[in-house]
């Protein structure tokens, strides 16, 4: 069974694993990067990181438009189910048996108030184990932190990081990460959406394939990557 994985740009990506189609911080309508509208997106599940307005995004449109299952921590998925939104509820270090596989709540250091000004809880970042085995980080906007070695040893199959800098780790400190994680493949995300965060991630992946043994994968919006 292999797993797609795709960016629509910024933080906004597509898996499709078994069979399932999820979506992760849907940040559509508003994203000068976005290679889709928020009308394409297909989902059945909606994974939302943290609460700002980058990546709670189109979440309610899409939930009510394909029936999606929205999941987050429990500040969020509380705000988006009085919104009409079906959710399922987690928390940092807390992980669930979904269809799609096993997924776990990561800790991200970031922010997380909602568009409307409402506590957000913590931000995560996502650590899903498919139903054939593979491990997947999706690390969310965050900065380093040292626990990633923590995450490392789970032996990672792909890890999808920020390195925009400026909100997130930039490209020395998401080094850094890549060696604390030891992934076999990563994906740069969460840059060049906006001025404030542009990257030369061509420059960054030479930096990595020269110190770690990690594949990485630059994406445009709109292409995709398969893990066998």
């Amino acid at each position: 069974m292999a797993t797609k994985l795709t960016w629509y740009g910024h933080a906004t990506l597509g898996l499709e694993t078994g069979g399932y189609c999820l979506l992760v911080d849907p940040f559509f309508s508003g994203n000068p990067a976005a290679a889709i509208t928020a009308t394409q997106a297909a989902a059945d599940y909606i994974l939302i990181t943290h609460g700002h307005g980058d990546h709670v995004g189109d979440t309610v449109a899409i939930a009510k438009r394909t029936g999606a299952i929205a999941i987050s921590n429990f500040e969020i998925a509380n705000w988006l189910e009085k919104q009409g939104v079906e959710v399922h509820a987690q928390h940092l270090g807390g992980g669930f048996k979904h269809p799609f596989g096993y997924l776990k709540l990561t800790l991200a250091l970031h922010g997380s108030a909602l568009p409307d000004g409402t506590y957000g809880g913590n931000p995560a970042g996502f650590l899903l184990t498919t139903n054939d085995g593979k491990k997947i980080y999706l690390a969310g906007d965050t900065g380093l932190f040292g626990d990633m070695k923590l995450i490392g040893e789970e032996g990672l199959d792909l890890a999808v990081i920020p390195i925009g800098d400026n909100f997130t780790m930039g490209p020395d400190d998401a080094l850094r990460a890549v060696k604390f994680l030891q992934p076999k493949h990563v994906i740069p995300i969460h840059f060049n959406t906006f001025g404030l965060i542009s990257q030369d991630a061509e420059a960054w992946s030479k930096q990595v394939h020269a110190a770690t043994g990690t594949q990485v994968h630059i994406l445009k919006p709109g292409e995709s990557y398969t893990l066998a």
